[in-house]
């Protein structure tokens, strides 16, 4: 009798139920593989990749800016005259050189649009921190669904055998007269249900595990078959809604990512206002310059720079509005997020608790649901009871099976969820006691 799902795995002796595929998948497994393979965390590398390379474009303002260019002019050098044209020969001219150019000072444009770039680079590592939570989140809820759907496959595979062999039972009865042909009629059709209930459940089984391909990102086959777990209770699950919330904002990827997101956005508000001031910079030059590249000559030339943009139409003042605006926008989606943490964590919370109390109930339903099928049973055999009352307790037993493996994964779904809303992982994931 498995611990989890309380259904004993019987065979069918009309040979439909197929063996058991041979490959096992463990959550670990599911995890590793999500790690590896999922689209979305592959986006979110690429996209931290990206906010890294704009730093060092930032950065390059502070560098030098070398060029070098080159040139060489054929041409004819002809004068025009009241008597015609008279030839003044071919010109050349060479030009080869370098220009640097180099800042000195822009009152903080660059430096704030380089520390921009780097609050922004930070937050994207946070946020990708935070889409690998949601990924692995995903995988276990898809995981524990499949769990879900195997046990439930296991509840109407021992319904279905019970199902079976009363059949047999009623039928020898009614056969020696003991029991009426209306039994017969009854037991055929609660083993029908029976049946449609095992095929629908099989299907679900191997639907879930559909779902749980695409959460672990796998293109591949569903025959494997998943091993129990179970998530250990989550640390401070029975804390105060203010205390777990606190802990969330501290602790979140995505909480921090906005954080750097509205610094991100101060520092451009303060490059975007630095336009209104000059820059300095300094200028040096080399060319060499002639009729031909062997006979050219070398001149240099260096200075400094000042540019000043003494009107530009309100543009840089509109640049200005336009970022607070974008500044004001960051931090009200601040305040949603914290926000919709507290609402997360509350749920969470109500869930695990509401989880709990549901599989206690459902534990206890169960053995009563059980009972009431053995003395269904006998009654039935002794001949004081009827096939309805015995289906009755039979349909009872069987949904009261199904409630309490719903009950035990819900149990295991909330726990994980909790653990998300909290920005930690579940303490312990440990195989369950057969």
């Amino acid at each position: 009798m498995r611990t989890l799902a309380m259904v004993v795995v019987l065979g069918w002796s009309a040979g439909a139920l197929a063996a058991e595929p041979s490959r096992v998948l463990t959550l670990e497994q599911a995890e590793v593989t999500a790690r590896e393979q999922q689209p979305q965390l592959r986006s979110a590398r690429a996209g931290t990749d990206a906010a890294r390379a704009r730093v060092d474009q930032a950065r390059s303002g502070f560098l030098p800016q070398v060029s070098g260019n080159a040139s060489y002019d054929v041409g004819t050098n002809r004068v025009g005259t009241s008597g015609g044209v008279v030839s003044g020969g071919t010109a050349r001219r060479f030009s080869a050189g370098l220009n640097a150019n180099q800042l000195l000072y822009d009152f903080g444009r660059t430096s704030g649009r380089l520390t921009a770039s780097r609050r922004s680079a930070e937050a994207q590592e946070a946020t990708q921190a935070q889409t690998l939570e949601d990924v692995l989140l995903d995988v276990r809820a898809s995981y524990f669904d499949a769990l879900t759907q195997r046990a439930l496959l296991d509840v109407a595979r021992e319904t279905l055998e019970s199902e079976e062999k009363r059949l047999r039972q009623v039928t020898a009865a009614v056969e020696v007269g003991n029991r009426p042909e209306i039994d017969l009629l009854q037991q055929r059709t609660a083993r029908a249900n029976a049946q449609v209930r095992f095929i629908q459940a099989r299907n679900a089984e191997a639907t879930a595990k559909a779902v749980l391909n695409q959460a672990m990102g796998v293109e591949g086959s569903t025959e494997y078959t998943v091993e129990d777990v179970s998530v250990a209770p989550v640390e401070g699950e029975d804390a105060a809604t203010d205390v777990l919330v606190e802990r969330a904002l501290a602790a979140r990827g995505d909480v921090k990512a906005r954080e750097l997101q509205v610094r991100a956005q101060e520092a451009q508000v303060g490059a975007t206002r630095s336009d209104f001031w000059p820059s300095l910079g300094a200028t040096a030059g080399a060319n060499d310059t002639g009729t031909d590249p062997a006979d050219a000559t070398w001149n240099v030339s260096g200075g400094l720079s000042l540019s000043w943009p003494l009107f530009e139409g309100g543009r840089t003042r509109a640049e200005v509005r336009e970022q607070r605006a974008l500044l004001r926008d960051t931090q009200a989606q601040q305040d949603v997020l914290r926000q919709q943490v507290r609402l997360e964590v509350e749920q969470a919370r109500l869930a695990v608790t509401a989880s709990r109390e549901a599989l206690s109930a459902a534990e206890e339903a169960l053995v009563n649901a059980r009972e009431r099928l053995r003395l269904a049973e006998g009654r039935y055999q002794a001949g004081v009871g009827n096939i309805i009352e015995l289906s009755d307790a039979q349909v009872e037993y069987t949904n009261a099976a199904a409630q309490r493996v719903q009950a035990t994964y819900d149990l295991a779904t909330a726990r994980a969820t909790l653990a998300r809303a909290l920005g930690t992982q579940p303490h312990s994931v440990v195989a369950m006691v057969p």
